[in-house]
């Protein structure tokens, strides 16, 4: 019997797809140094932390603010989810 609520394994899928499709917006793949998207959801509490080195050039976008924005951004995808 379903409840309707999605499981946590499709929780973590999409928080983690948002967030590195976040990054990608901003850099280009090959720009990336090193990305880890980590995700946990347990007892209805959603933990996002995102870690990127990519180079941070002026007038680019500031690595720390997109891991920021990423983290949010997957946040933001999961309250879809639940349909908040």
């Amino acid at each position: 019997m379903s409840t309707g609520e999605p499981t946590a394994e499709e929780v973590v899928q999409t928080a983690s797809d948002a967030a590195e499709g976040y990054v990608f917006a901003q850099y280009k793949q090959s720009a990336v140094r090193d990305l880890d998207v980590t995700v946990e959801f347990e007892d209805g509490v959603l933990e996002v932390d995102v870690y990127l080195n990519a180079p941070g050039e002026d007038g680019g976008p500031d690595p720390e603010q997109v891991a920021d924005d990423a983290a949010l951004t997957a946040r933001e995808a999961v309250d879809d989810l639940f349909g908040e």
